[in-house]
């Protein structure tokens, strides 16, 4: 009995397709398909069956894009994709509330969120198109570069490589002019620090994970004993100065490297448990390391004063001058030392501006670090680790001293944003290092791609700049999350700009002709 596979494939499709709109309906009617607000006399229940529609139509058409793709229609999800980008593009800008009231898609920030998406699968199709009928698979050499060839994210991803030098340049004058563009109110400079300081978290657990290849779960213990430390020596509200007689803390500056130091004897002393651990224990292991963090500080009442936290938290001295607001007896107007000096009035923008640039400086130094370290001998023992420890061993390299320095390392920056966050905060609790603090840090290094230090940036930029952005948005966080990793993980399981390139190879084919071509 003939088979008819065009059949076959039609049923699968359409099976794949009511799966996923069965999935996103499930999840969606959970968390945003109910919404209970304050009306006269109680409470309301309100049934949002137009966002939940609106979800499981987004999942057909980019679950339908992704199929198609994947059977080689490059061009039709082109056409169906620039068609979909112009029609919301051109709703927002010509159409108004006419065009508007017969689209799924009520808010304005998710249209251009989703026109962004869908050019961006419509030029990536287009080239993808381009690329495969360049290639001619009925002779050798058209099979042999069909072989070769990579996917579209992996030739972007080789791109920004090569490019990392003139790429990151790039990024830091525009963070270093972003205080001063038009239109850069305080709100957003306090969503520049919050990305800024997920990026140096980034790059710290990259060391362990991207680099060394360890999964830590428990990053955010490193997190909170920067934090710590740094409170328990910085605020006069601390136990630790409270006994000690102090009635004022200690500089920002010196308290910082104390609070890295701090964070890194923690690692080191997580990592000897783990030696002989790999994989999913390591991970358990870890996991629980950080709730073990976060207990202690909970219940040692006597020095983190527990639920209540440690308060009155300085912030970043300059050039000596207190840049903290305080009130005038005689006046009852804000001064500051900092500003009296300078004789001008006071700025709230002032002060968010320095921790912007302390939080930017701290981060370069980290990426600086990490892109020099690794081409030395100890960066190279941790990407030998990650590939294979086995032969490692056989190597003579001691994966005790990689795994701690990997550890130990790695604890530091983040010791090091712990103590910034203090810093900015004024205030830490044990509230503030949860195990989702540890899943967030460890989905940016996931997502941005392992080893890549670019790609901590843009996924800081995605998972906490645009939810920040975004605020009318924000119930469907955690949808946005879930769903980005589940793609990643489809799409892209290395990440978007995943880079495992090893720093030095025993061979190298240019090296090769080079040679031979002195020996002729």
């Amino acid at each position: 009995m003939a088979v008819d596979r065009a059949l076959v494939r039609r049923r699968g499709i359409l099976i794949e397709l009511g799966a996923t709109a069965l999935v996103v309906f499930a999840l969606t009617i959970s968390l945003v398909g109910f919404h209970i607000k304050d009306v006269s006399g109680g409470l309301s229940l309100e049934l949002r069956y137009i966002d939940v529609m609106s979800a499981v139509i987004i999942a057909i058409i980019g679950r339908g894009w992704l199929i198609l793709v994947r059977h080689g229609h490059y061009w039709w999800v082109s056409v169906t994709a620039t068609l979909t980008a112009t029609i919301l593009i051109g709703s927002l800008i010509f159409g108004g509330a006419i065009v508007q009231k017969y689209l799924p898609f009520k808010a304005g920030l998710l249209q251009w969120l989703l026109a962004i998406v869908s050019a961006g699968f419509a030029v990536g199709s287009a080239i993808r198109g381009v690329r495969k009928r360049n290639t001619t698979p009925l002779t050798a050499e058209g099979l042999a570069s069909f072989a070769e060839d990579t996917s579209f994210m992996d030739w972007v991803s080789a791109q920004v490589q090569r490019s990392s030098v003139w790429i990151g340049a790039i990024i830091f004058l525009f963070a270093a002019v972003f205080p001063f563009l038009p239109g850069v109110n305080l709100r957003y400079l306090d969503i520049g620090v919050l990305v800024l300081t997920y990026v140096m978290l980034g790059w710290g657990l990259n060391i362990v994970v991207g680099l060394a290849g360890l999964l830590d779960l428990g990053y955010v213990a490193f997190y909170a004993v920067g934090a710590y430390s740094f409170a328990l020596l910085a605020s006069p509200d601390s136990p630790l100065l409270q006994e000690l007689g102090w009635t004022q803390g200690i500089s920002f500056w010196v308290c910082m490297p104390f609070a890295g130091l701090m964070a890194a004897l923690a690692g080191v002393a997580l990592g000897f448990p783990v030696l002989r651990l790999r994989g999913d224990y390591l991970a358990i292991v870890t996991l629980g390391f950080g709730e073990m963090i976060r207990v202690t500080l909970l219940n040692f009442y006597s020095l983190t004063k527990g639920p209540d936290g440690i308060s009155k938290i300085p912030p970043p001295s300059l050039l000596g001058y207190s840049t903290e607001a305080r009130m005038d007896e005689n006046t009852l107007e804000n001064t500051t030392e900092f500003h009296t000096a300078l004789d001008i009035p006071f700025d709230q923008s002032h002060t968010t501006i320095l921790l912007y640039f302390v939080i930017l400086i701290m981060a370069l130094a980290t990426n600086f670090f990490t892109v020099r370290v690794r081409k030395l001998p100890v960066g190279r023992a941790w990407e030998a680790l990650r590939e294979d420890e086995i032969a490692c061993r056989s190597l003579g390299i001691n994966p005790t001293n990689t795994k701690l320095t990997a550890f130990g390392i790695g604890a530091m920056f983040g010791g090091f944003a712990g103590s910034f966050f203090a810093t900015r905060q004024t205030f830490v609790s044990p509230e503030s290092f949860t195990f989702i603090e540890s899943a967030v840090i460890l989905a940016i290094v996931v997502l941005g791609g392992f080893g890549s230090q670019i790609g901590v940036v843009v996924a800081s930029f995605l998972l906490i700049g645009l939810p920040e952005m975004f605020r009318e948005l924000q119930e469907y966080r955690m949808l946005f999350f879930g769903g980005s990793m589940v793609l990643v993980m489809l799409w892209r399981p290395a990440g978007l700009l995943a880079h495992r390139e090893p720093t030095i190879r025993l061979y190298d084919g240019k090296c090769a002709g080079k040679a031979e071509a002195a020996a002729r």
